[in-house]
């Protein structure tokens, strides 16, 4: 699958990038195994079983290791594995060499490659399709490079998709993977999901050969599909060889309206979500705005409450001293009015 291929390099290139600044960070107990010219960062990448020549994952990913050799100046090297039983011994091989980062092409390399780490704690090391929270113990010196094979094979679904939808009737298309693993599951997702995009009422077929290697099982099986009606097939494969061989129809013109009409709506689309999102923000200005606003307005109403309490505590403060005032007066007049005959009295006496 050529996206897949791409991402090797690409996740190679950027994995060595990192261990470039690291430089010669073996212990010096390993460092004396160096020679002269592994002064320069030592990168060590370990092929899965199909090994340099499949055209495709592992090839690509030397290109990567070959650009990082040219462009970062790395010293960088093979071991390439032709059962899985070499796994681990090519990755304790390059982490005793002093490896500066050890790279692991594929899935299958997965339980290796934690086992090792765990050896090598002072190694770093990394892994194409594997995302590291997965691995056994979560080895903190090993970084999963993962792809989001969902997005390729979403736009291949599509146009699948659209292809059925051009000939006016919902027809049948199917996909068919190697092993079973996580990244080719999120190609098939993709895949799928753009094909339900495109047409809704689309029938699915989807098998898995459980094999890199034998291109028969895939080729039977795509065979399988076209038999129970699909006439759209998408292979998920590591290898550039791992191709279906059918026969071919027709399809430019379909694809070409289709495509046409497609693009159109998309475009309006998109005017559509531009112009919704504009309005969305204006609104959201005017609310925020206003939530300004009444933030102040609750704060002055608050100053504003809390003074006139002040004013009405005086008031009643002003009220009640002058109501104990005349209260008072009272009783004195009142004590004097009484005093008042008994003076007289004494008088006359």
């Amino acid at each position: 699958m050529r996206p897949r291929k791409i991402g090797a390099v690409v996740a190679l290139a950027g994995a060595v990038a990192i261990v470039a600044g690291y430089g010669a960070s073996a212990s010096s107990a390993t460092s004396t195994a160096r020679t002269a010219t592994q002064a320069k960062p030592f990168v060590v990448l370990v092929t899965d079983v199909n090994q340099l020549n499949d055209h495709g994952f592992n090839a690509l990913a030397y290109q990567g290791l070959l650009r990082a050799n040219a462009k970062l100046g790395i010293n960088g090297v093979v071991y390439q594995s032709p059962s899985a039983a070499q796994y681990i011994p090519n990755l304790a091989t390059a982490a005793r060499k002093g490896a500066d980062l050890v790279i692991s092409v594929g899935f299958d390399q997965a339980v290796a490659i934690a086992k090792v780490a765990k050896q090598f704690p002072k190694t770093h090391f990394a892994i194409i399709d594997v995302d590291q929270t997965t691995l056994a113990g979560k080895p903190k010196n090993v970084e999963g490079l993962i792809f989001k094979e969902q997005e390729v094979g979403y736009l291949a679904g599509y146009l699948a998709g659209l292809v059925e939808k051009a000939k006016g009737a919902h027809a049948t298309i199917g996909s068919v993977g190697g092993q079973k693993q996580p990244p080719v599951d999120r190609y098939i997702a993709g895949y799928q999901a753009g094909a339900k995009k495109a047409d809704p009422g689309v029938k699915l077929l989807n098998t898995y050969s459980q094999d890199w290697v034998d291109q028969a099982k895939c080729k039977q099986a795509a065979l399988d599909q076209i038999s129970a009606g699909a006439t759209i097939v998408f292979q998920v494969g590591a290898n550039e060889k791992e191709t279906v061989e059918v026969e071919t129809i027709e399809l430019g013109t379909a694809v070409e309206k289709a495509s046409v009409t497609e693009i159109e709506t998309i475009d309006t689309a998109l005017g559509e979500v531009t112009k919704a999102a504009g309005e969305f923000g204006a609104v959201q200005n005017r609310i925020q705005y206003t939530e300004s606003n009444l933030e102040v307005y609750s704060q002055n109403l608050s100053s504003a409450v809390s003074g006139l309490k002040d004013v009405n505590m005086a008031t009643e403060m002003t009220n009640f001293t002058k109501e104990q005032v005349l209260q008072q007066a009272g009783v004195a007049i009142l004590a004097q009015a009484n005093h008042l005959p008994e003076a007289v009295l004494k008088l006359l006496q």
